[in-house]
């Protein structure tokens, strides 16, 4: 039976959505073409969305009903029972897996699990109280709510109890449902959810820096559904409420246990540098940018810009991942980067390619979408095995074993009890046709190379993009450009830095040499004469149906080497070919990684394996590695071959020693004298 009051809330949010979307002024710059109109038909990342619909969604729903996560929203709309499992925010799998199911439902149409969500989504209704609260680990039993909550709602807001956490899981799965399907079902809820929390929180009420950030970002894509106001000055109200925390010693050993875990240690707008809990960290940073360009605060955004040179220059690992240090999930210190100790949480890549891709709609630099790349291709999917349902929660650079680092070995996990990252996995997936293409006026962004079809609309006229390429395999690409009628706009090519000689923004990694290898540009077999504009290729004609476009980039194995304030990296290199970092993995090289030395005049073939790891690119060399006699008296060098493969793809075969970082000459002998144990990665 539907509540009484969703009709009423459905209305109001049509009378919103007209009455106040025209008066929306300042916005991004930019805006990226929805997911709507983009169909992906390639060979890479189309399997990914179809195993993450077939099999990732299926086994998260099935997990969240298993560990009683469904049972919480049943309990509560009963208003009896006990909390049935560990965490607060474990509400939160639920609305992620079903933002991503509604992502798969534009590319997979399914009658089933259309009615499974709808289900689902009649639960969390009757869960939610009258004044819209929903938190099912104090609404089971009021009396004895979870003990990371407090007694009264949002006590512990600041710390630990994630009411508001959960609320931003909530309204971002909402608006993906919405958009996806056109239903309002879960869209309602939120809204109800949302006005609660306008009510309760802002100027004259209560005021608190949310724990754990995302509400944020949540209550700006309910503002753009339905104009309201409230929404998006609530979320700049949550902004400006942080670096209020009496309690904070910078000076204090601990100091990352208070204030700049939350990133609550300054005012934001004082922030310079990347610092704390990684994830939470990175959905602030989204939502900065966010109010930034809905507000026009110059201020926020000055603050935004100096914090992401700072994590791209400082903080980031060559795959993308961010978070080095394992206590607090946390960014280290500038250039603290270790590789067997790295933790790199699978959700922290997740929100810093949220992060980029709002950075790139406030600038239109080409170097956001280079990091975006890179962390998609590498530190993001590396997180869910190959068969869609095993997962990591951190990632490792180095995996080793020996006398004085005797490191366990990671496997790939089904879940954890703070599942967070599979199910972040399974919302981020499908949504990547919204990160494809861009559009400002007449000027039209292609981001990333991914085959497939867009439909769009410049100077009034339908248009239609189709890709057809094997990236990131091949460096040949194809765009077939098709307006209704001829019409003159701009289009812009990403030249992605690693085909300029650059590594990554900001100079914390280099190619070791340049390259020679010129890009190539052509319109219809002609070459073109191109301006370049923010790292885009810029071709200004008028285009007619069937003009085809030719971009040839440089697919070379290249040698990275870091600053040489990394410590761990001193005299080593990394492997890369075009977006992809590529690591050593026991399964190919004897059994053993770390003992492979990459000299810098290496020479490296390639070929294509499509009948290992579900079909890559695999680059192989000739290099000395280490040996040590049975006795560990005499040491050597020898001639093998070495085999790595994508980073992605590692652990999928078993458990063994990778390494991502080769040392270049033999400095010193770490000697195996015990094995190692086996544990599984998780939290």
């Amino acid at each position: 039976m539907k509540p009484p009051f969703l009709p009423l809330l459905a209305a109001t949010l049509l009378s919103l959505t007209a009455r106040a979307q025209p008066v929306q002024r300042a916005d991004y710059p930019i805006q990226a073409v929805s997911f709507t109109q983009v169909k992906l038909a390639d060979n890479f990342w189309l399997p990914r969305l179809k195993i993450n619909n077939d099999v990732t969604i299926p086994a998260s729903f099935q997990r969240c009903e298993a560990t009683s996560r469904v049972k919480n929203f049943e309990m509560a709309a009963a208003r009896a029972g006990k909390f049935a499992t560990i965490f607060p925010f474990d509400d939160t799998d639920i609305y992620k897996t079903i933002e991503g199911a509604s992502y798969s439902l534009k590319l997979y149409p399914d009658e089933k699990l259309q009615g499974y969500i709808d289900g689902l989504i009649a639960k969390v209704a009757a869960a939610q109280e009258p004044d819209g609260y929903l938190y099912t680990a104090r609404t089971i039993d009021p009396a004895h709510p979870h003990p990371w909550a407090g007694l009264q709602r949002w006590e512990k807001e600041r710390e630990l109890s994630h009411e508001l956490y959960n609320s931003g899981h909530l309204y971002e799965s909402a608006v993906a449902h919405y958009e996806a399907t056109g239903k309002k079902s879960l869209l309602n809820i939120a809204l109800k959810n949302a006005d609660l929390v306008c009510a309760t929180f802002g100027p004259g009420k209560l005021s608190v820096a949310p724990g754990h950030e995302i509400v944020e970002m949540g209550l700006v894509r309910l503002f753009r559904v339905t104009g309201k106001p409230e929404y998006l000055s609530t979320a700049r109200f949550f902004l400006e409420a942080r670096g209020k925390f009496a309690g904070y010693d910078p000076k204090s050993p601990d100091s990352w246990r208070n204030g700049s875990y939350w990133q609550d240690h300054q005012p934001v707008k004082e922030q310079k540098e990347a610092d704390g809990h990684a994830v939470r960290a990175e959905y602030l940073y989204s939502a900065m940018a966010d109010v930034a360009a809905l507000t026009g605060d110059r201020a926020l955004l000055a603050a935004v810009d100096s914090i992401w040179l700072n994590m791209v220059s400082k903080k980031l690992y060559v795959t993308g991942g961010t978070g080095a240090i394992p206590a607090g999930e946390r960014f280290g210190a500038n250039y603290e980067l270790p590789n067997a100790t790295a933790y790199n949480e699978t959700c922290a890549a997740v929100a810093n390619v949220y992060w980029n891709q709002r950075m790139f709609l406030l600038h239109g630099d080409s170097k956001y979408i280079d990091v975006l790349e890179k962390v998609l291709y590498n530190g993001l999917i590396s997180g869910v095995g190959l068969d869609g349902k095993s997962f990591f929660y951190s990632n490792a650079m180095q995996i080793k074993s020996s006398a004085s680092f005797p490191q366990t070995e990671p496997a790939r996990a089904g879940w954890f009890d703070c599942s967070c990252c599979p199910t972040n996995l399974a919302r981020l997936i499908p949504s990547l046709p919204g990160y494809v293409y861009a559009q400002k006026g007449r000027d039209v962004y292609a981001n990333l190379y991914i085959s497939g079809t867009t439909d769009l609309t410049v100077n009034k006229k339908a248009l239609r993009i189709t890709q057809q390429h094997n990236y990131p395999w091949e460096g040949s690409l194809k765009l077939v450009v098709s307006p209704a009628a001829a019409t003159e706009f701009n289009l812009l090519l990403r030249l992605p830095g690693w085909a300029r000689n650059e590594a990554l923004p900001a100079g914390l990694y280099q190619f070791a040499t340049p390259s020679s290898q010129p890009i190539s540009l052509r319109v219809n077999g002609q070459p073109v004469q191109y301006a370049t504009r923010n790292g885009y290729a810029v071709i200004s004609r008028k285009w007619r149906k069937n003009d085809v476009v030719e971009l040839t980039l440089p697919l070379e194995v290249r040698q990275v080497k870091a600053s040489p304030k990394v410590q761990d990296n001193l005299g080593k290199v990394a492997l890369q070919r075009g977006p992809l970092v590529y690591c050593a993995e026991w399964k190919d090289n004897g059994g053993k990684a770390g003992n492979i030395i990459v000299p810098a005049a290496t020479s490296f073939t390639t070929s294509y394996q499509p009948g290992l790891l579900n079909g890559i690119m695999q680059l192989q060399a000739t290099v000395p590695v280490v040996q040590v006699d049975a006795a560990n008296t005499s040491i050597s060098t020898t001639r093998r071959t070495l085999t790595a493969i994508p980073y992605y793809a590692w652990a999928n075969r078993g458990k063994g020693e990778m390494t991502v970082w080769f040392p270049q000459q033999l400095t010193d002998v770490d000697l195996v004298t015990r094995q190692p144990q086996e544990v599984t990665v998780g939290k």
